[in-house]
């Protein structure tokens, strides 16, 4: 039987498939108590940050949808009532997976057995090493993100295959996509994309789309066994700041000692971050604000001057970017639903309500 979600897609593939990440960590766990203290959780970064310079805006904090426990079966339906309603197509949630160990699994694993929201998801690996860099620690290895050969691959899979075959699964031509975040991270890409598809194919399924991070012109997403590439966050900051320039590497030099983050003006660089020609295997990723200052301090990076105006502009340029391809690949990553400790959100904040929302609704379903 079709599911709802699956219905809907219909209605957003005619203009963009907006797909937003989705951050799982709103619920405590036990390697967090024990790295951070008792009820770590995102909100604890979010909730204590404080200005470091002058106009620097700190904390944000949620607004609608209040300092949520992802463990409620309330909050996961509030969250994708919310995304269908302004224009959200479905969320990305980050996959955890350390060489057989899974890590805040639980609220999409409920989402998975309990069939609600029924509201459309994909996964994304995010095969990378967990560091203590989010309280200045960077140097502090917490997990290591570990390949141990075919056979834990395969059991990775086996993990992932409940929610390939869930009708709410987001699927390009049939296939279900599967990104991850750091694909040249892998052994060897090639052989392990072989893998997946083998197995999908052996499964039932149609096969995978996969797509993984890239910014480079030069970068063939193909060439590792990759269908597609999104360009990654935020653009380079040694590029952005003229690092080739001694003045101006000076300059970002005095600033951290100064106690001060990396500050950057986000409607010039928005307006520098994709690629031109963009590439027709590239799909782009839409930021509409950025300071990840509650996680690293004056390590951190702020995109100063962030507003749901700007965030317009940029959203619009990401649609226009894919206006011509097949209405199936008419993808934009948006980033992110709910990073609050990045200072990079969707969900209503007490500063702009529902704008950052509303800019997706309005932007996605122009003429």
């Amino acid at each position: 039987m079709q599911s709802n979600a699956q219905t809907d897609l219909q209605e957003f593939a005619r203009k963009a498939r907006l797909i937003a990440f989705y951050l799982p960590q709103y619920h405590p766990i036990p390697e967090n108590d024990e790295w951070w203290g008792p009820g770590f959780t995102e909100w604890t970064n979010t909730a204590k940050a404080r200005p470091l310079f002058a106009g620097h805006i700190q904390p944000h904090l949620p607004g609608d949808l209040g300092f949520y426990d992802l463990r409620l079966a309330e909050t996961r339906a509030d969250q994708a009532k919310l995304a269908r309603r302004y224009g959200v197509e479905a969320f990305c949630y980050y996959h955890y997976w350390f060489g057989g160990r899974r890590i805040l699994e639980r609220p999409f694993q409920e989402v998975l057995r309990s069939g609600e929201p029924d509201f459309p998801f994909c996964l994304c690996w995010a095969n990378e090493s967990w560091s203590g860099i989010w309280h200045g620690l960077p140097k502090k290895l917490l997990i290591e993100q570990k390949y141990l050969g075919q056979e834990e691959a395969r059991a990775h899979f086996d993990t992932l295959l409940e929610a390939f075959r869930d009708p709410r699964y987001l699927r390009i031509h049939g296939k279900p996509l599967f990104v991850v975040y750091n694909p040249t991270g892998l052994p060897d890409p090639k052989v392990m994309t072989a893998w997946w598809r083998q197995w999908a194919q052996e499964a039932g399924l149609p096969g995978l789309y996969l797509v993984g991070s890239g910014d480079q012109a030069s970068f063939d997403p193909k060439a590792l066994g990759f269908d597609a590439a999104f360009n990654t966050y935020l653009p380079n900051v040694r590029r952005d700041v003229g690092w080739q320039h001694p003045r101006q590497k000076f300059l970002y030099l005095l600033q951290r000692a100064r106690g001060r983050p990396s500050v950057f003006d986000y409607e010039r660089l928005m307006a520098s971050i994709f690629p031109d020609p963009f590439p027709a295997d590239r799909i782009p990723v839409a930021i509409p604000n950025w300071d990840n200052t509650p996680r690293s301090g004056i390590r951190g990076r702020v995109l100063q001057g962030a507003t749901p105006g700007l965030f317009r502009q940029h959203l619009t340029r990401a649609m226009q970017l894919v206006a011509k391809r097949p209405a199936e690949e008419r993808i934009v990553f948006l980033k992110s639903w709910n990073e609050w400790a990045e200072g990079n959100y969707l969900e209503p904040d007490r500063e702009y309500g529902r704008q950052w929302l509303e800019v997706v609704d309005d932007v996605s379903r122009a003429p």
